[in-house]
């Protein structure tokens, strides 16, 4: 049997499945349920581990779960309560889903309700706020009431409004067991001291927040001499900590050992977008240059880095084939040409250009200078970054 580490949302359903708070759903893949597993490689079972390895449970090809153990660490795991745990400890109070930050309109309304049980729907997805904000901020509420207790529940989003809504009110309904339920009217307001503080640095302004600068292009295209002058600029200003990964940089180093066999250039795709996304996570910024030529492992990067808190900013530097084969500089479309590179990118493997990238540069008779000013621009403009008064 395979092991197998699910998608946050899928360690999410898990976890839900297992404690039996989508009851009477109790398995992946029932007919018509946003709840699904993908296993790899047509597998029909596995042992579902975590991302330390831990295993949690083995599913069966019809879906059906047998628990191992449950889910051991992570912040507020101590909140991560089964229904019949919250209705063993809460019997009689109100249970109050809640989705976002309270504001002391919300406060006030609770303030009538007398002992309270303030659910964190926390799971991947589900709020503006990240899942250990949502909690931190459901505590500080719970602070500012005369009675009330916070349990955490990994409730994800699958993408489908409808679905989502009629599952979270079924989990909601799992755990009150009977016990009123209290729906929140929505109305916007201030946040009390304590819990903005925790929304301001859970979302800090765009100059504040860890950024990811990923430059695409063709091999000779100009993405890393770009990339190097944003960098340098970076460095000159001060303020930040700046990272590269240069791609041939990264072959040399994180990623020394893998071919360039289709598999392999992915797989050092997502290795830079990890180590970006961590870099990220800690309000840093990184300069990324891969040739990166695939649009799904683009967008696995893009998930990374915002599942980190961080913003992607896309470069395409879209200079064409004929210009970039001119160029040449390594040498490599000539022996791509003469059939001694294989599946090269643009001559023998194709580049999927990005649709929407946050800017596109052809660097065709341009200077770095004027080039390098289109990525600028776009930067002030979505306030990331403000070098344009830098000289350049």
């Amino acid at each position: 049997m395979i092991q197998h580490c699910p998608t946050p949302t899928e360690l999410d359903d898990l976890e839900l499945l297992v404690s039996g708070a989508y009851a009477p759903l109790t398995r992946f893949n029932e007919d018509g349920s946003v709840v699904t597993l993908d296993l790899p490689d047509g597998a029909a079972e596995a042992e579902l581990v975590d991302p330390e390895g831990l295993p949690l449970a083995r599913v069966a090809a019809d879906g059906s779960l047998v628990p191992l153990t449950h889910a051991q660490y992570g912040p507020f795991r101590r909140l991560h309560l089964t229904p019949a745990q919250a209705r063993e400890q809460h019997a009689g109070a109100t249970f109050v889903p809640v989705v976002d930050a309270l504001t002391d309109a919300d406060l006030e309304e609770l303030r009538g309700l007398g002992r309270v049980v303030l659910l964190a729907l926390m799971g991947t997805g589900t709020s503006s706020l990240s899942p250990v904000a949502l909690v931190r901020a459901t505590l500080a509420a719970a602070d500012l009431l005369d009675d009330a207790a916070v349990v955490a529940i990994p409730l994800p989003a699958h993408g489908d409004a409808d679905a989502d809504h009629a599952l979270g009110a079924q989990v909601v309904e799992t755990y009150a067991g009977g016990d009123p339920v209290h729906a929140l009217v929505e109305t916007a307001g201030t946040y009390p001291t304590t819990i903005a503080a925790i929304v301001d640095e859970d979302q800090p302004e765009p100059e504040e927040q860890g950024l990811v600068l990923f430059f695409t292009g063709l091999s000779g295209s100009g993405k890393s001499t770009l990339a190097r002058a944003l960098m340098d600029l970076l460095l000159e200003q001060g303020g930040r900590t700046v990272t590269s990964l240069d791609g041939d940089v990264v072959r040399r180093h994180l990623s020394a050992g893998l071919s360039f066999s289709k598999a392999d250039r992915e797989t050092n795709i997502r290795r830079i977008g990890w180590v970006a996304a961590e870099i990220a996570r800690h309000g840093g910024v990184a300069v990324c240059s891969p040739i990166a030529p695939f649009a799904e492992t683009r967008e696995q990067v893009q998930d990374m880095v915002e599942a980190a808190g961080g913003a992607f900013f896309l470069v395409h530097v879209a200079t064409p084939l004929e210009e970039c084969e001119r160029r040449d500089r390594k040498g490599l479309y000539a022996k791509a040409r003469a059939g001694q590179i294989p599946e090269f990118t643009g001559i023998s493997s194709p580049y999927e250009e990005p649709v929407d990238p946050a800017v596109r540069v052809d660097t065709t008779g341009r200077t770095i200078e004027d080039a390098l000013d289109d990525v600028l621009i776009a930067l002030d403009k979505a306030g990331y970054l403000h070098l344009r008064g830098t000289d350049v």
